[in-house]
């Protein structure tokens, strides 16, 4: 098959970075990754990450073996799919892409950049066009009337990359692999050889959990087994196709191949620059593209995988990364270091975070030991029977080594944590971080109950990282602007990252446009956790959660009047949320637009939901109903009803009356705004805007309408009446007669600043309220009120 078969392309379809969507390209509905071995090599010369990634498969949902009948299983099943669309257009869940005919079949799983001249050789049977302008699609992959020819295209996101090399792994090479392969016979057939090696990957990924340890050593040597033949590919804007001719559908497509690529200086997935000390560094950023421009992966937050990474760089770095284990550099030779991480628990590829740079551990052992031990005695979890009993149950994940259902682990209220931070910073850090964690990561364990990981490193990045924390597996990066000016800052950052751990990393969104169920909690905690590490009174607790809220309402304020409306709504994609084409590929709705980056709306918003179900539930209660989510949900991904359904079956009914998930969807997560707002809220609020100076008519008007003061309680009606007299809104005199009629438990006050703005029309209003309202009233009010007036 030469070269322009096997990249047969479809018209362009542009993309604008700054303002679209962002596509998610894999097909994971048809291939899964479980399993990434990284072995890197980081060059600060040339500011280049450089190796090979092998990818261990399995087949996708859509085309698993289901019975004894084998491929043919597989085959009629990529044939049905073939006969059922051929009449349909081609669904990419991209914009404007082009529909195929009836006799086509546009392949809604092989989507690639625009062709450039091939950098390889002609005769080669590999290609690396890069730096594409588009998006188009691979079209005839299956023709109804040519089938034969047609080869099954794994796609792969990937940017960024220049990818040097794809080849198939022969894995049934390593030495001992014969207890994967069962009763079957070697022999030279080449078509049993393939079936072959697929089988042993489908048998080691499917290893059970209490064989882990034995699973990453076989990962290890089939990822070092020699390459068996070189697979077609080539390089899009968004994404890697790969294919092998005459393989027609996943399950005969290889389950393990070698990727040989480098990184580029302006990859968006890593930044390098110097640390606070000056010296070189490079880390994960956390971009909108996440790491497709550090490794060719699947990025649908449904690829749950594994991973290990050797990386090697000169003895003077640190190599730190989202590794359950603490790694011990291996001296590979004078002034190279190999280091070596792995994890144990299927997460997106998303979470995979490395940092390397000139770090210095922070140390301060006799301390260390003693906040620990102090921590873990002035700390309980508040188990009940009940959360006992969830630990019973088996848990919900698919399975592996899992610490809640670890006894040590569920005891363990302080896991293992180290601190690193460039030279300059080690006092600061000493002073107030390292104290901080092993406080935090109590209030949390108290709070949450187990630690979903086994230890944490904590980074203090350079000064260009563009916000205060970032939470990865077994790592947090803050920002160094949390360091100075005392505890505070330092402390509740931690507590937000920490929060991570539960809502954002052990519980994933299905959909990343659900933002908030990472952020929002996160928030939440952060003041609960917060509250706990400093042991406050139940007085000072409320005092400053209030304050909190009231900073946070004015910011939310303030953003959803500077910023898009469709960039304020929650569940952007609404009912369609969590939803994917038939090859697993997706998009990130708004994940391009830069300015979403900087927002704080879903932080914002799923914070003052999440507070206005505590209040209605009770705090205790809605923690409890809390851990039960967590170990419900722990290493799944959710979508918001899985939350809000389990949180609402545990409400009273009759606190429940109004609350139903569809009122929450369309009041708090599909709407662009501020939400409806508690009473509470409404005074603050209304407080606030009696500080300011002037406001015109045109605002008090929207005030009222948007919040329908008139309806609200008399807390809140007060003060809407006390905007209406300072700001001499005579179409809101009629709300204070009725006030002053209908409420006279709270109303003297009012007729004290009817009078003391000698405005004529007001003091006159006040007279007649008094006159109607006298005969009537309390006979103290009524004295007061007199002495007021006259």
């Amino acid at each position: 098959m030469n070269m322009e078969n096997a990249q047969q392309m479809n018209t362009e379809t542009h993309l604008d970075p700054m303002k679209d969507d962002l596509p998610l390209m894999a097909n994971t509905s048809y291939m899964l990754v479980k399993h990434y071995v990284l072995d890197l090599d980081v060059d600060f010369k040339s500011k280049v990450v450089e190796g090979s990634i092998v990818l261990f498969f399995e087949t996708g949902s859509q085309y698993r073996k289901t019975s004894s009948a084998g491929k043919e299983c597989c085959q009629s099943q990529f044939d049905e799919t073939c006969k059922m669309r051929a009449s349909e257009p081609c669904h990419i869940p991209m914009i404007n892409v082009s529909t195929c005919s009836s006799k086509t079949e546009c392949n809604d799983f092989a989507v690639s950049g625009k062709e450039e001249e091939a950098t390889s050789d002609e005769n080669s049977n590999h290609s690396n066009n890069e730096q594409a302008s588009g998006i188009s699609s691979s079209k005839d992959c299956c023709d109804l009337e040519d089938r034969g020819n047609k080869d099954f295209l794994l796609v792969l996101d990937c940017c960024d990359l220049s990818v040097l090399k794809v080849e198939e792994v022969d894995v049934a090479a390593v030495s001992g692999i014969e207890k994967f392969t069962r009763s079957a016979k070697l022999t030279g057939v080449s078509k049993e050889l393939e079936n072959l090696r697929n089988r042993i990957v489908r048998e080691l990924v499917t290893l059970p959990a209490d064989r882990w340890k034995e699973q990453l050593y076989y990962f290890t040597h089939c990822s070092q087994a020699p390459g068996c033949g070189e697979l077609l590919f080539s390089t899009g804007t968004w994404s890697l196709e790969i294919r092998k001719s005459g393989i027609q559908t996943p399950a005969d497509f290889p389950h393990a191949i070698r990727i040989w690529y480098k990184t580029k200086p302006e990859g968006r997935s890593v930044t390098w620059t110097t640390d606070q000390s000056g010296r070189p560094c490079v880390y994960t950023m956390g971009s909108p593209i996440n790491n497709r421009a550090l490794f060719p992966c699947q990025e649908p937050p449904i690829a749950l995988s594994t991973w290990q990474a050797s990386v090697r760089t000169a003895a003077d770095f640190v190599v730190l990364m989202s590794g359950e284990n603490s790694a011990e550099p291996v001296q590979l030779q004078e002034g190279i270091l190999s280091w070596y991480y792995y994890v144990s628990m299927p997460m997106p590829a998303s979470t995979f975070t490395i940092a390397v740079g000139c770090w210095q551990e922070v140390k301060q052992q006799s301390f260390k030991q003693k906040a620990a031990i102090g921590t873990n005695t002035e700390f309980s979890l508040p188990s009940s029977q009940t959360d006992l009993r969830w630990h019973e149950e088996i848990c919900g994940h698919v399975e592996y080594p899992c610490r809640f259902q670890n006894p040590a682990a569920r005891l363990q209220a302080v896991i293992p944590y180290r601190v690193f931070a460039p030279w300059c910073l080690m006092e600061s850090c000493e002073k107030y971080l390292l104290q901080l964690i092993p406080q935090c990561l109590s209030a949390a364990y108290a709070t949450l109950g187990t630690h979903p990981f086994s230890r944490l490193d904590v980074l203090i990045v350079p000064s260009n990282f563009s916000s205060l924390g970032m939470a990865s597996p077994h790592i947090i990066f803050l920002s160094q602007s949390v360091l100075p000016g005392g505890s505070h800052l330092c402390g509740t950052r931690l507590c937000h990252e920490i929060a991570h751990a539960w809502f954002g990393l052990a519980i994933g969104a299905r959909d990343w446009t659900e933002e908030w169920l990472s952020e929002g909690f996160a928030t939440f905690l952060e003041d609960i956790f917060w509250a706990r590490a400093q042991q406050l009174s139940h007085d000072e607790i409320k005092g400053q959660q209030e304050l909190k809220a009231l900073l946070r309402w004015r910011r939310l304020r303030d953003e959803v009047q500077n910023s898009e409306e469709e960039l304020q709504v929650l569940r952007p994609k609404k009912e369609s949320t969590g939803e994917l084409s038939e090859s697993g590929a997706s998009v990130v709705k708004y994940g391009l637009k830069a300015e979403k980056i900087f927002m704080q709306v879903h932080y914002l918003k799923g914070y003052f939901l999440l507070r206005s179900l505590a209040r209605t539930i009770g705090e205790v209660s809605y923690l409890a109903s809390l851990r039960k989510f967590v170990f419900k949900f722990h290493g799944q991904l959710v979508l918001s009803q899985d939350f809000l359904t389990m949180l609402l079956e545990d409400i009273p009914k009759q606190k429940q009356s109004e609350l139903t998930v569809e009122s929450i969807f369309q009041n708090w997560l599909d709407t662009s705004g501020i939400p409806k707002l508690l009473p509470d809220q409404l005074v603050l609020l209304l407080e606030f805007l009696l500080e300011e100076k002037t406001l015109c008519p045109r605002i008090l008007q929207c005030l009222e309408r948007t919040y329908q003061l008139r309806e609200q309680d008399a807390e809140v009606r007060h003060r809407w009446c006390e905007l209406v007299i300072k700001h001499k809104y005579e179409p809101g005199y009629g709300d204070i007669e009725r006030f002053l009629r209908e409420d006279q438990a709270m109303g003297v006050y009012l007729y004290g600043e009817l009078m003391v703005n000698e405005d004529a029309k007001q003091q006159e209003l006040a007279r007649k309220c008094f006159a109607a309202a006298q005969e009537h009233m309390d006979a103290s009010s009524a004295k007061v009120v007199a002495e007021m007036l006259f």
